[in-house]
């Protein structure tokens, strides 16, 4: 089918102007619309994930995608998420009526352009079914903060990037080239806060940083309109993906008002796909804009990152576990000595030290610039933490849920992290296959005190082969994924500096224990709206 691309412009009722570049058949006719609305360039169109446009037209859609406002070619001023509930319903109804269009309508995108289909005021239009992927409503726990601690990295590398759009609509060349270099060389993880702030005072980025990310107060939780999650959903989310988290969330708030979204969770980090979605999306939209055959896949279907195999599995479920701890004390010295044993059989104590001259790196998993599995042993081998390794496996076994760790420690300051990863080293291999990583802050003078804490670790699918040897590794400092803890009770805002203090963990291994739970507990809270 022939192609064509046309230039379309809705004005708001305000009087702003957003632009999108449509993506139709040339052929006479009227056709479903597909949406997608971005902060990047609607030229991009979400292609770094998705097929581009060009081939959803090929399949008899008008495929939309808007700059969002203040964005692209678009009018008005960037506000970030608070500005799309009205524009994605004045969009929505304006798309409808597009010349070409058949009034049927589906909405798709990932990451902003996720959140984008979830926001809109109740009495305004609706998709008739739509795909948001690697996304969430909470801006607190799905978009900024990991166990209580900001995403420094992604958070300031976002941050930037959508300072740049600014920098280049006010023609701020050098504005620009200053974010570019700092990225490119990496000089962003200790100047990019003080970029944002004279760059892009007023950036949502920005705001996050200066919000406590252990409390709710100040932040956002979207309230999507009323019986929007009941509309056919196809949910993505991705292992190595940050907003895994808030995919599960929005899974289980269908789930709860009555819906019956499909989920995918497969090995993805955030731009990284491994060949896409697409034609299990473009299945899903001729099935409710065209009235064709549902997808045959099992509405649940995730991808088990052991044996490399799509399973049925519900993220209800959780296998795998319990484990204790146990070391005689060089847990942290020699990475072989801590053990995973049966609950009951665990004990001993071990203790290691943060020095924040050479704070422990963190590298993969769903929070690193480097997102993805990496073979870990180079950081297992470090003595600024601890290492704790089943026996080899009798027999296969399936982890699925998510990992955490809840054990009694204290630390000689009032403040300290607490970084996890759960791994596998396959029988006859030297490599450590990191599966799982997680973090957590503590503050104040309860720090100070031996107490019970908890670790959540990224949820997971996972086969483990007879032979294989299960192992946790345990460190203070998760850099640049989360700032430096300083060790004086104070919120961590950036890079070790000269205040910054050496922080020795205890850790009491008794009734310690790393079970695995239902992937989806604790990320469910109240929809209150909270002003941003």
């Amino acid at each position: 089918m022939e192609v064509e691309a046309v230039e379309e412009r809705l004005i708001c009722p305000d009087g702003i102007e957003l632009v999108a570049r449509v993506w139709k058949p040339s052929a006479p006719g009227s056709w479903p619309v597909l949406l997608m609305r971005q902060p990047y360039g609607r030229a991009i169109a979400s292609t770094p994930t998705y097929a581009h446009p060009h081939w959803y037209a090929s399949q008899g859609y008008a495929v939309v995608v808007q700059d969002v406002r203040g964005c692209g070619d678009s009018g008005g001023r960037f506000r970030g998420f608070a500005q799309e509930a009205f524009d994605s319903s004045w969009t929505l109804a304006w798309a409808r009526t597009l010349p070409y269009a058949n009034g049927r309508l589906g909405c798709y995108g990932f990451s902003y352009q996720g959140l984008t289909q979830l926001l809109g005021n109740d009495a305004a239009e609706q998709p008739d079914c739509l795909a948001p992927a690697m996304a969430g409503l909470d801006e607190r726990l799905h978009w900024a903060c990991s166990g209580g601690a900001h995403r420094w990295a992604l958070g300031l590398g976002w941050g930037l990037q959508l300072a740049a759009e600014r920098c280049r609509r006010r023609a701020d060349a050098e504005g620009w080239r200053e974010i570019r270099r700092s990225l490119e060389s990496k000089r962003f993880l200790v100047e990019g806060l003080a970029l944002l702030e004279r760059l892009d005072p007023e950036s949502m980025v920005l705001g996050w940083f200066r919000h406590n990310p252990h409390q709710s107060e100040g932040w956002t939780l979207h309230r999507p309109p009323a019986g929007l999650m009941r509309r056919p959903m196809l949910l993505a989310g991705g292992w190595h993906d940050p907003f895994l988290d808030g995919v599960l969330d929005l899974h289980g708030r269908s789930l709860l008002e009555g819906g019956a979204p499909l989920l995918r969770l497969g090995p993805w980090t955030h731009l990284d796909w491994g060949g896409g979605i697409d034609p299990l999306q473009l299945a899903f939209f001729d099935h409710h804009l065209r009235d064709r055959p549902a997808p045959s896949e099992p509405r649940e279907w995730l991808f088990d990152s052991g044996t490399g195999h799509w399973l049925e599995r519900s993220p209800q479920q959780c296998h795998g576990g319990p484990w204790g701890l146990s070391s005689c004390g060089l847990a942290a010295i020699d990475p072989e000595e801590g053990r995973l044993v049966l609950p009951g059989e665990g004990g001993g104590e071990v203790c290691f030290v943060h020095d924040p001259w050479r704070p422990r790196p963190a590298e993969g998993g769903h929070l690193g610039l480097d997102a993805g599995p990496l073979d870990r042993r180079h950081l297992d081998r470090r003595s600024d933490g601890a290492c704790f390794t089943s026996a080899p496996l009798a027999a296969a076994l399936e982890l699925l849920g998510r990992p955490v760790l809840e054990l009694e420690l204290e630390a000689d300051q009032p403040g300290f992290d607490l970084c996890g990863a759960l791994s596998v080293l396959r029988g006859g291999s030297g490599a450590v296959e990191q599966l799982s990583t997680g973090v957590a802050r503590f503050l104040g003078t309860d720090c100070l005190r031996r107490q019970r804490r908890r670790l959540e670790l990224q949820p997971l699918l996972a086969t483990l082969a007879a032979g294989d040897r299960l192992r946790l590794s345990l460190a203070a400092a998760a850099w640049p994924q989360i700032s430096v803890n300083p060790g004086t009770g104070a919120w961590p805002l950036g890079a070790c500096g000269p205040d910054h203090r050496v922080i020795t963990l205890q850790l009491q291994l008794d009734s310690a224990l790393l079970a695995l739970e239902p992937m989806a507990s604790g990320t469910l809270a109240p929809l209150v709206t909270t002003p941003p």
